[in-house]
């Protein structure tokens, strides 16, 4: 496992699933945590001080620049400078295509796109100031295949793979890496509820596990020497 002591990371939706995963994680590996959540933070703050690790919990919709500026704010107020970035916050509306209304697709990728846009910008002049910084943007098989949501949810995920390649390439000689996680039907609250979700999609024969899109990102914030790639965390479902 890496070794991230004294480093900071900031997760964002990290009161359950993927996040949640990622921030106990972040934790178990030595990195003092920044939890973000929405309706309620969940049992993730007692699991990363289980881990010996200091940790915050942020209400924030990281969609809002306001509320972004004061979630990193508090979080470096509480932590210290933020080292690593797991830009993890997203939600999704399985709809048919002719159900898909503006508001939808505003939403969408206000949530997903934009977070991922603003949370970075605002701890970026840190890490580059330090430079050093690890920002890892998790997306979807869906930015690859269309997924099984809707195109306002695939859109929004193949945007942050822009996002990823643009900061790793401009960010490199800074020591800053960036890279994205591209899972597919991890089981989770989220793909559980997608009545299109099935194990049978999936080559290996069954969901992923969060843990296994964990040890991924850990693996990247420790890795110095990796930026602008994809992986792939799918079971087989894309191949690249």
């Amino acid at each position: 496992m890496a070794d991230l002591n004294g480093r900071v990371a900031l997760v964002t939706g990290s009161s359950r699933g993927i996040g949640q995963a990622i921030a106990v994680s972040m934790a178990r590996a030595g990195a003092d945590v920044a939890i973000n959540y929405v309706t309620g933070p969940g049992d993730v703050l007692g699991e990363v001080e289980a881990a010996g690790r200091r940790c915050v919990a942020v209400r924030a919709d990281v969609g809002v620049a306001s509320e972004v500026a004061r979630l990193v704010q508090s979080a470096e107020e509480m932590l210290g400078p933020i080292d690593i970035l797991v830009n993890n916050a997203g939600i999704a509306r399985p709809q048919k295509i002719e159900d898909i209304a503006e508001d939808d697709w505003d939403e969408i990728l206000r949530v997903n796109l934009k977070s991922c846009f603003l949370v970075t910008q605002a701890v970026l002049p840190g890490m580059r100031a330090r430079r050093w910084g690890r920002i890892v943007n998790v997306s979807s098989v869906a930015a690859q295949v269309g997924g099984v949501v809707g195109p306002h949810y695939a859109a929004s995920k193949a945007g942050m793979h822009g996002l990823t390649h643009y900061y790793a390439a401009h960010l490199a000689a800074e020591g800053i890496c960036v890279n994205a996680i591209a899972p597919a039907l991890i089981d989770t609250d989220m793909v559980r509820a997608n009545l299109n979700a099935s194990p049978n999609r999936i080559p290996v024969g069954r969901f992923g596990a969060v843990d296994e899109v964990a040890d991924v990102a850990v693996m990247l914030a420790g890795n110095g020497y990796i930026t602008g790639q994809t992986i792939n965390v799918n079971g087989g479902w894309y191949l690249s």
